[in-house]
């Protein structure tokens, strides 16, 4: 699972909230049988979007075994006030509680993880910064740079792993899923940063996996003639399945 706490940030649009939730239930789950810690706790700090918030699944997050820590309310709540408890501090504090970070979008989204610094100790902090190819801001591998360097210069935090999380929504088919392999790798080349996996939506896992194992991926990597380290053999095809729990389907329609 990695590190004690996982900062979880990316651009508007890119499915981080959906993420953080996907992620801080796995976390629950593996962590409730390997005993290594005694909670699991999902800090939600987006108080810059009032929308697809994931302490709006409180509920539904603690009865999977996640805690969860945000505005003052201790509720849900419709009003957009950048207000979060002090009991946040709580999880990061508890060398026995697996916490995860839901930060705001951009960097003055991420600007509130400097009231919490000094818990980010290097050596039991990851910083992951989750990619959508198909978001105009992240489309290119300029402008992921560009992202994360921004958000490194407003926290002083250094982004140590990538997610692929390029969808689009309900509309994301399998090649879209393949697609969003082959960029982020040239993005995780490119930046030297490593990728932590790939997200796959749960109904299209069978068929990504079986693209995978028939060589799909290889055609289209020979197609774009990457350079030889980007063989099939050298990807990081780990795919994480996700449930999309933070988009009703009556938005959809």
């Amino acid at each position: 699972m990695g590190k004690r706490i996982t900062i979880i940030c990316g651009h508007y649009g890119s499915g981080k909230t959906e993420v953080s939730v996907n992620y801080a239930i796995h976390a629950a789950a593996i962590s409730a049988i390997s005993k290594e810690y005694e909670r699991t706790a999902l800090i939600d700090l987006d108080i810059a979007n009032p929308y697809f918030r994931s302490r709006e699944l409180r509920q539904m997050l603690t009865s999977k075994g996640v805690d969860v820590y945000s505005d003052v309310f201790g509720y849900d709540t419709t009003s957009d006030l950048p207000a979060v408890t002090a009991n946040v501090r709580a999880p990061l504090e508890s060398k026995d509680t697996l916490t995860i970070v839901d930060v705001g979008g951009d960097a003055a989204g991420a600007r509130i993880l400097n009231q919490f610094r000094k818990y980010f100790l290097p050596d039991e902090t990851d910083v992951i910064c989750v990619v959508n190819a198909n978001r105009p801001e992240t489309g290119t591998i300029q402008g992921v740079e560009s992202h994360i360097a921004e958000i490194q210069a407003e926290t002083g935090l250094r982004i140590n792993g990538i997610i692929n999380n390029t969808h689009l929504l309900r509309e994301t088919t399998c090649e879209i899923v393949l697609d969003g392999i082959i960029f982020v790798q040239k993005v995780a080349e490119e930046l030297q940063i490593p990728i932590k996996f790939h997200t796959c939506n749960e109904n299209l896992l069978t068929e990504v996996l079986e693209k995978l194992g028939n060589e799909g991926l290889n055609a289209k990597l020979e197609g774009e003639r990457l350079s030889a380290n980007l063989e099939r053999e050298g990807l990081n095809t780990k795919l994480f399945p996700m449930t999309l729990y933070m988009r009703p389907t009556w938005l959809d329609k």
